[in-house]
C-alpha cells in the first residue's frame, strides 16, 4: 500500500502494482530529464498546465525508479497503464504534489 506520508503513490503497470516515490535521486533525475533550471520551475509548469505527455511520463518513471524500479524512459513508452494517459497525468501530479507538501 501506498503510504501518502512518504510520498508515495500507486501505480499498475503492464499488470504489476508498483508504489512511486519521487527520492532526492529521483528529483535529480527529473530536472535533468525535464531540463528545467529548479524544482520550483517543474511544480509551476504542472499548476499552470503546461506539461507535454513526455513530462507526465518523465515523473512517472522519476517516481517508479524512486520505488526501487530499474526500468528506464524507453521501458514506459510500450507499457500499458491501468487508466491510460489519463490515470498516469494523475500519478504524475499527485507525486508532485506530495513530494511538495505536508499531508494534514
Amino acid at each position: 500500500m501506498a503510504n501518502p506520508f512518504q510520498g508515495e503513490v500507486a501505480l499498475t503497470m503492464n499488470g504489476a502494482r508498483h508504489v512511486l516515490k519521487l527520492t532526492l535521486g529521483a528529483l535529480a533525475e527529473l530536472e535533468a530529464g525535464l531540463e528545467t533550471d529548479t524544482l520550483v520551475a517543474l511544480v509551476k509548469r504542472f499548476e499552470e498546465g503546461k506539461f507535454s505527455s513526455a513530462d507526465v511520463l518523465r515523473i512517472v518513471v522519476a517516481g517508479l525508479r524512486g520505488g526501487g524500479w530499474t526500468g528506464g524512459y524507453d521501458d514506459i513508452l510500450t507499457a500499458e497503464i491501468a487508466g491510460g494517459p489519463l490515470e498516469a497525468a494523475r500519478v504524475g501530479a499527485e507525486l508532485i504534489a506530495r513530494a511538495f507538501t505536508v499531508p494534514a
